[in-house]
C-alpha cells in the first residue's frame, strides 16, 4: 500500500538523521572533547609567548670571551656579555634591547659636538674619566678606558702615572710637499704631540732664521689640538712669488727634545702650471686629455 511506504520512508530518514546528528556525541562526547582541546590550545600559546629569559639558566650560559671593555649582563639579566668600547653606539636606558651596553668606566651619551648638517645624532659609549695616563710602554694612553683596551692584549702592561707621559716632541702630522701658481696663496700644516707643550717654529732652506721675520707676505700661526697635548701651525704664504719656492722645516722642541720635518714648495708661472697639472693628471688618470679620437664614445 503506499502509505506503507510512506511510513518507511519516514522511518528511514529518522534513523539516518539520528546517524547524522547524534544528540548524544555532542552532549557527551562534545562536552568531554572541548575542554581537552581547549587545554592544548592554551598550553601552544603559552609555550609560544614564552620569552627566552623565562627559560634563561645560567648554568647554560656561554662564555663571554674577548671583552675588551669588560662583561655586562644581556637583555634578560642572565648571561653576561662583552660590554661596547669607546666609540661604539649603544643603549641609552639599561635594556640593552638593541645596540647593547657600554662596558667598564664607559657611559652612554649623545654627543651633538660634531655633527654635520642633517646627521642624526646617535648615542655612543664615552668614557667616563678623560684625564690621560702614561702606560709602561711608554705610551700615552687619552683616558683609562683606551689604557684598559690596551692592557688587555698587551700582557704585564700598567699604569706609570697619572697624566701624560713626559715626552720628546712627535711629529703626527709633518708639511707635505706644494705646487702652486704665482700670485695665489698656500699653507703648511704641522701637527705635534708632546709633554710638556712643544714651541713650533718654521724656517726655510735651512737656514735658523725663525718665520716670519719681518716679511709680511708669510704668517704663523698655532693653536692647540685637535687632540689634547698637540699643537697645529700654520705657515702662510699670500702673493706666491718664485722667490718663495724652497724647503720649509717645522721644527718642534721641548726640555726633552726637538724634532723637525720638511715640505718642499715649488712656484710656477701659469704656462708651467697649465703644463704641470696636464703632465700630472694623466700620471693620475692613465689617459692623455691632449689625445684626438676617431670614434664617438657613448
Amino acid at each position: 500500500m503506499p502509505w506503507c511506504r510512506l511510513v518507511l520512508v519516514l522511518i528511514v530518514l529518522s534513523l539516518r538523521n539520528s546517524e547524522s546528528f547524534p544528540n548524544n556525541k555532542f552532549e557527551d562526547t562534545g562536552e568531554d572533547a572541548e575542554p581537552v582541546e581547549s587545554d592544548m590550545v592554551e598550553d601552544e600559546i603559552d609555550s609560544k609567548n614564552e620569552t627566552l629569559c623565562d627559560q634563561c639558566s645560567p648554568d647554560l650560559c656561554p662564555a663571554a670571551l674577548g671583552c675588551r671593555a669588560g662583561i655586562v649582563l644581556d637583555s634578560c639579566g642572565c648571561c653576561s656579555e662583552c660590554g661596547n668600547l669607546e666609540g661604539q653606539p649603544c643603549d641609552l636606558d639599561s635594556r640593552n634591547s638593541f645596540y647593547g651596553l657600554c662596558g667598564s668606566d664607559l657611559q652612554c651619551k649623545i654627543d651633538i659636538s660634531d655633527l654635520g648638517l642633517g646627521e642624526i645624532p646617535e648615542p655612543q659609549c664615552i668614557c667616563k674619566f678623560q684625564e690621560a695616563v702614561c702606560g709602561s710602554d711608554g705610551r700615552t694612553y687619552m683616558n683609562i678606558c683606551q689604557f684598559k683596551e690596551a692592557a688587555y692584549s698587551t700582557l704585564g702592561l700598567s699604569v706609570e702615572e697619572n697624566g701624560p707621559c713626559r715626552t720628546a716632541p712627535l711629529i703626527k702630522v709633518p708639511p707635505h710637499n706644494l705646487v702652486n701658481v704665482t700670485g695665489s696663496t698656500m699653507s703648511f700644516l704641522c701637527e705635534v704631540f708632546a709633554y710638556p707643550m712643544a714651541l713650533i717654529e718654521w724656517k726655510k732652506d735651512g737656514n735658523d732664521v725663525t718665520l716670519p721675520g719681518d716679511d709680511p707676505h708669510i704668517s704663523v700661526q698655532t693653536r692647540g689640538g685637535p687632540q689634547k697635548y698637540e699643537l697645529s701651525s700654520w705657515l702662510q704664504i699670500e702673493g706666491l712669488a718664485p722667490g718663495d719656492a724652497g724647503t720649509y722645516r717645522c721644527v718642534a722642541h721641548n726640555a726633552l727634545g726637538s724634532v723637525s720635518a720638511s715640505g718642499v714648495l715649488g712656484v710656477l708661472g701659469p704656462d708651467e702650471m697649465s703644463a704641470y697639472l696636464s703632465e700630472n693628471m694623466t700620471e693620475m688618470f692613465g689617459y692623455d686629455q691632449t689625445r684626438e679620437y676617431d670614434e664617438d664614445y657613448y
